[in-house]
């Protein structure tokens, strides 16, 4: 048993555990660990042009563009949106005007992995693949076992944290593991696929239909990503799990199909993933805090999941460091952290939840369809 101590515990390392790390790097002994390796292919690529500015603070932003480091470039920029939203005539949306900059496409692998060694480069000990398996805590520390996920040379951990950061994700297994419960409220699901991208419009488009609504969009290195998102019970859960009935499906839709007629050969399936909005019932408790996709994760239609991601690490943090809890703890700091951490994460899914209705009620040529009767 590798026993260690440390200020902070963020158990994952994807984008909210390592924007969480890099930002206490300077103020706290921070533990970073991951169950996986390295990071997953994942469908998410959309980084709004505001994430910028956390990446500016955090110094981030210069060493991204070196793209010699990963042999390919971690982004592009996405000139903006065709949407056939609520009509068949196409409707643009693009960045010229923001004041941050353009909505950037990312290679999502490889910004994790520059994220993880950016981390690993601030002197943050990053433990992976390591799993979480039990928590308990005592006497004003949580006591974490782990174990490396590894069936050669596995290693078991004892770590004796004052904090915890819960940053696993929609499986949010810490707090899970304390037994507090996560809310769904829909059942979308994203069924996507990769491809080379042969057209000369680089701009995304998303499309809706009668069960849901597709997407697609050119990444870095001429790639492309296409996902049909709809309700896991609105489609046979065999059928799905085939790329042919994936191709078909999106023939059905014109602009799918005209993106498919240049790629549909090169097509690499990766399946279905859940999509849906859904919250845990309690965000923080005694010296614990879940963190992005672990505390609220929202309908890919948003494009936040990446930047919430990012600035409730940032406004954790923040909270964090204020509240003086890691250095000077009382029961009374951690109370008044907990009451306005809830707060910051309620104000976040109240916002969210009007701005998912008011999208989806402005398509209303199949409001008699199941999909979208669920969402008036």
């Amino acid at each position: 048993m590798i026993h260690l101590e440390t200020d902070i515990l963020i158990i994952g390392g994807g984008i909210a555990g390592c924007i969480a790390a890099i930002s206490l790097a300077n103020t706290h002994r921070v533990i970073l660990i991951d169950k996986n390796k390295e990071p997953n292919e994942r469908i998410g690529e959309s980084l709004a042009p505001a994430a910028q500015r956390i990446l500016k603070q955090l110094n981030l932003i210069e060493d991204i563009d070196k793209a010699s480091v990963y042999n390919e470039p971690l982004y592009i920029k996405n000139m903006g949106m065709q949407s056939f939203w609520g009509s068949d005539k196409v409707h643009i949306v693009d960045h010229l005007r923001n004041p941050d900059g353009f909505v950037q496409s990312l290679n999502r692998k490889k910004f994790e992995s520059y994220l993880r060694e950016s981390a690993l480069n601030r002197g943050i000990k990053c433990l992976w693949p390591v799993k979480l398996q039990t928590s308990n805590y005592e006497t004003n520390y949580w006591h974490i076992t782990a174990n490396s996920n590894e069936k050669i040379g596995q290693k078991n951990y004892h770590i004796k944290s004052k904090f915890v950061i819960d940053a696993s994700g929609r499986q949010s297994n810490f707090a899970r593991s304390l037994g507090v419960k996560r809310e769904t409220i829909d059942k979308l699901i994203a069924c996507w696929a990769t491809m080379p991208n042969y057209l000369q419009n680089t701009m995304s488009t998303i499309s809706a239909c009668k069960n849901g609504w597709w997407y697609s969009a050119v990444l870095p290195n001429n790639k492309r990503v296409m996902a049909f998102q709809t309700d896991a019970d609105l489609i046979d859960k065999n059928d799905i799990k085939k790329s042919t009935f994936f191709i078909e499906l999106a023939k059905e839709n014109k602009e799918m199909e005209c993106i498919l007629k240049e790629t549909k050969s090169e097509l690499q399936f990766h399946g279905t993933v859940a999509a849906n909005s859904s919250r845990l019932k309690q965000f923080t408790g005694k010296q614990w805090a879940a963190l992005g996709d672990a505390a609220i994760s929202f309908d890919p239609l948003s494009s936040q999941g990446m930047y919430n991601a990012m600035a409730s690490a940032m406004q954790l943090t923040t909270l964090i460091i204020n509240h003086n809890l890691i250095h000077d703890y009382t029961i009374e700091k951690d109370k008044s952290f907990q009451h306005n951490y809830t707060q910051q994460i309620n104000a976040i899914w109240s916002h969210y939840l009007q701005h998912k209705k008011l999208f989806y009620s402005a398509e209303m040529r199949w409001k008699e369809a199941s999909f979208w009767k669920r969402r008036f």
